[in-house]
C-alpha cells in the first residue's frame, strides 16, 4: 500500500452512519460537509430548516427534531438504527443560548438552555448507547463544550455552566462505558465565522475587533475546520484517544499578555 492509499484508508468513512445535532447551519453544517464528503451517511437532527450556505454532499438525510421531546427523539433514533442496520457515532452539536445578567436571568430561559445543552445531550447518548457499542467501527460520541466552559463571558452563565457539564458528562461516560467499545470525546471551539455571528458583528464593530482578538492566529475558524476535527475524532487514527476536550481555537486558550 503506497503512502496515500494508507491516508485515504484511516480516514475513510465509506459505511459510517451517525447522527449530528443542528447540522442545518453554522458549525454544524461545516462538520457534516466534511463528513459526508468523507463518505459517511449523516443525519441531520435539527429545528430548523436546513440553509444553503455550504454544499453537502448526497448522504446527509435532514430529520426535523425537538431535542426536548424525548418520545419523539427517542424514535427517530430506533429508525435510523432499524433503516441502516447499525449506528457508528453520535455528534452533539446543537446548542442554545440567551444573554442576560445573571441576577436577572429568567428562570424559564435558564431551564430552557439546561435541556438543550445538557440534559438532551444525555439524554441521546443514552438512547444510542445500545446501538454503539455494536459497531464495527469501534462507536464514537463527540459533543461541543465550549471556550465558556473556561473562560468567563459575561451575560451567558447559565450557557458556562453547561458547556463545562459537557465536559463532566464527557469523563463519566468515559468511565462507565470503557469496556463497551464506545469513545467519548468533546470538542471546545474557539470563535468562528458563522453567518449567525458575520451578522451580530456587524451590529457591534467592536464586539467583532475583541473576538478576533482572542485567536492568536489572527482570524476566525472556518467551520469546516471543527469538521476535520471531527473526522480525526471518528477516524482510525484516533482510537487510543477517550476522555478528552480539544480545543479548536486558534491558540486561544494559550493567549498572554
Amino acid at each position: 500500500m503506497n503512502s496515500q492509499d494508507y491516508v485515504n484508508e484511516l480516514f475513510n468513512l465509506e459505511g459510517h452512519v451517525g447522527i449530528v445535532t443542528g447540522a442545518s447551519r453554522g458549525l454544524g453544517m461545516g462538520i457534516a460537509q466534511v463528513l459526508t464528503n468523507a463518505g459517511a451517511t449523516v443525519y441531520n437532527l435539527d429545528i430548523i430548516e436546513r440553509s444553503d450556505e455550504k454544499e453537502i454532499t448526497g448522504n446527509m438525510i435532514d430529520i426535523h427534531a425537538d431535542l426536548t421531546d424525548r418520545e419523539a427523539v427517542r424514535e427517530i433514533v430506533e429508525r435510523i438504527a432499524a433503516d441502516e442496520g447499525h449506528l457508528d457515532f453520535l455528534i452533539n452539536n446543537a446548542g442554545i443560548t440567551y444573554k442576560c445578567r445573571a441576577e436577572e436571568y429568567p428562570m424559564e430561559k435558564y431551564k430552557q438552555i439546561q435541556d438543550v445543552n445538557l440534559e438532551s445531550i444525555f439524554e441521546l447518548c443514552r438512547m444510542c448507547y445500545p446501538y454503539l457499542k455494536e459497531s464495527r467501527y469501534i462507536g464514537r460520541i463527540v459533543s461541543i463544550s465550549s471556550m465558556a466552559a473556561y473562560m468567563g463571558h459575561s451575560g451567558v452563565v447559565p450557557y458556562c455552566m453547561t458547556k463545562s457539564g459537557v465536559k463532566g458528562l464527557t469523563i463519566g461516560l468515559v468511565e462507565e462505558w470503557k469496556h463497551d467499545n464506545i469513545l467519548v470525546n468533546s470538542v471546545a471551539p474557539g470563535w468562528f465565522s458563522t453567518k449567525l455571528n458575520q451578522e451580530m458583528y456587524r451590529k457591534n464593530p467592536e464586539r467583532h475587533k475583541a473576538a478576533l482578538a482572542k485567536p492568536m492566529l489572527g482570524r476566525f475558524g472556518d467551520p469546516v475546520e471543527i469538521g476535520y476535527m471531527m473526522l480525526f475524532l471518528l477516524s482510525q487514527g484516533s482510537t487510543y484517544l477517550t476522555g478528552q476536550d480539544f480545543a479548536v481555537d486558534g491558540g486561544a486558550l494559550s493567549h498572554g499578555f
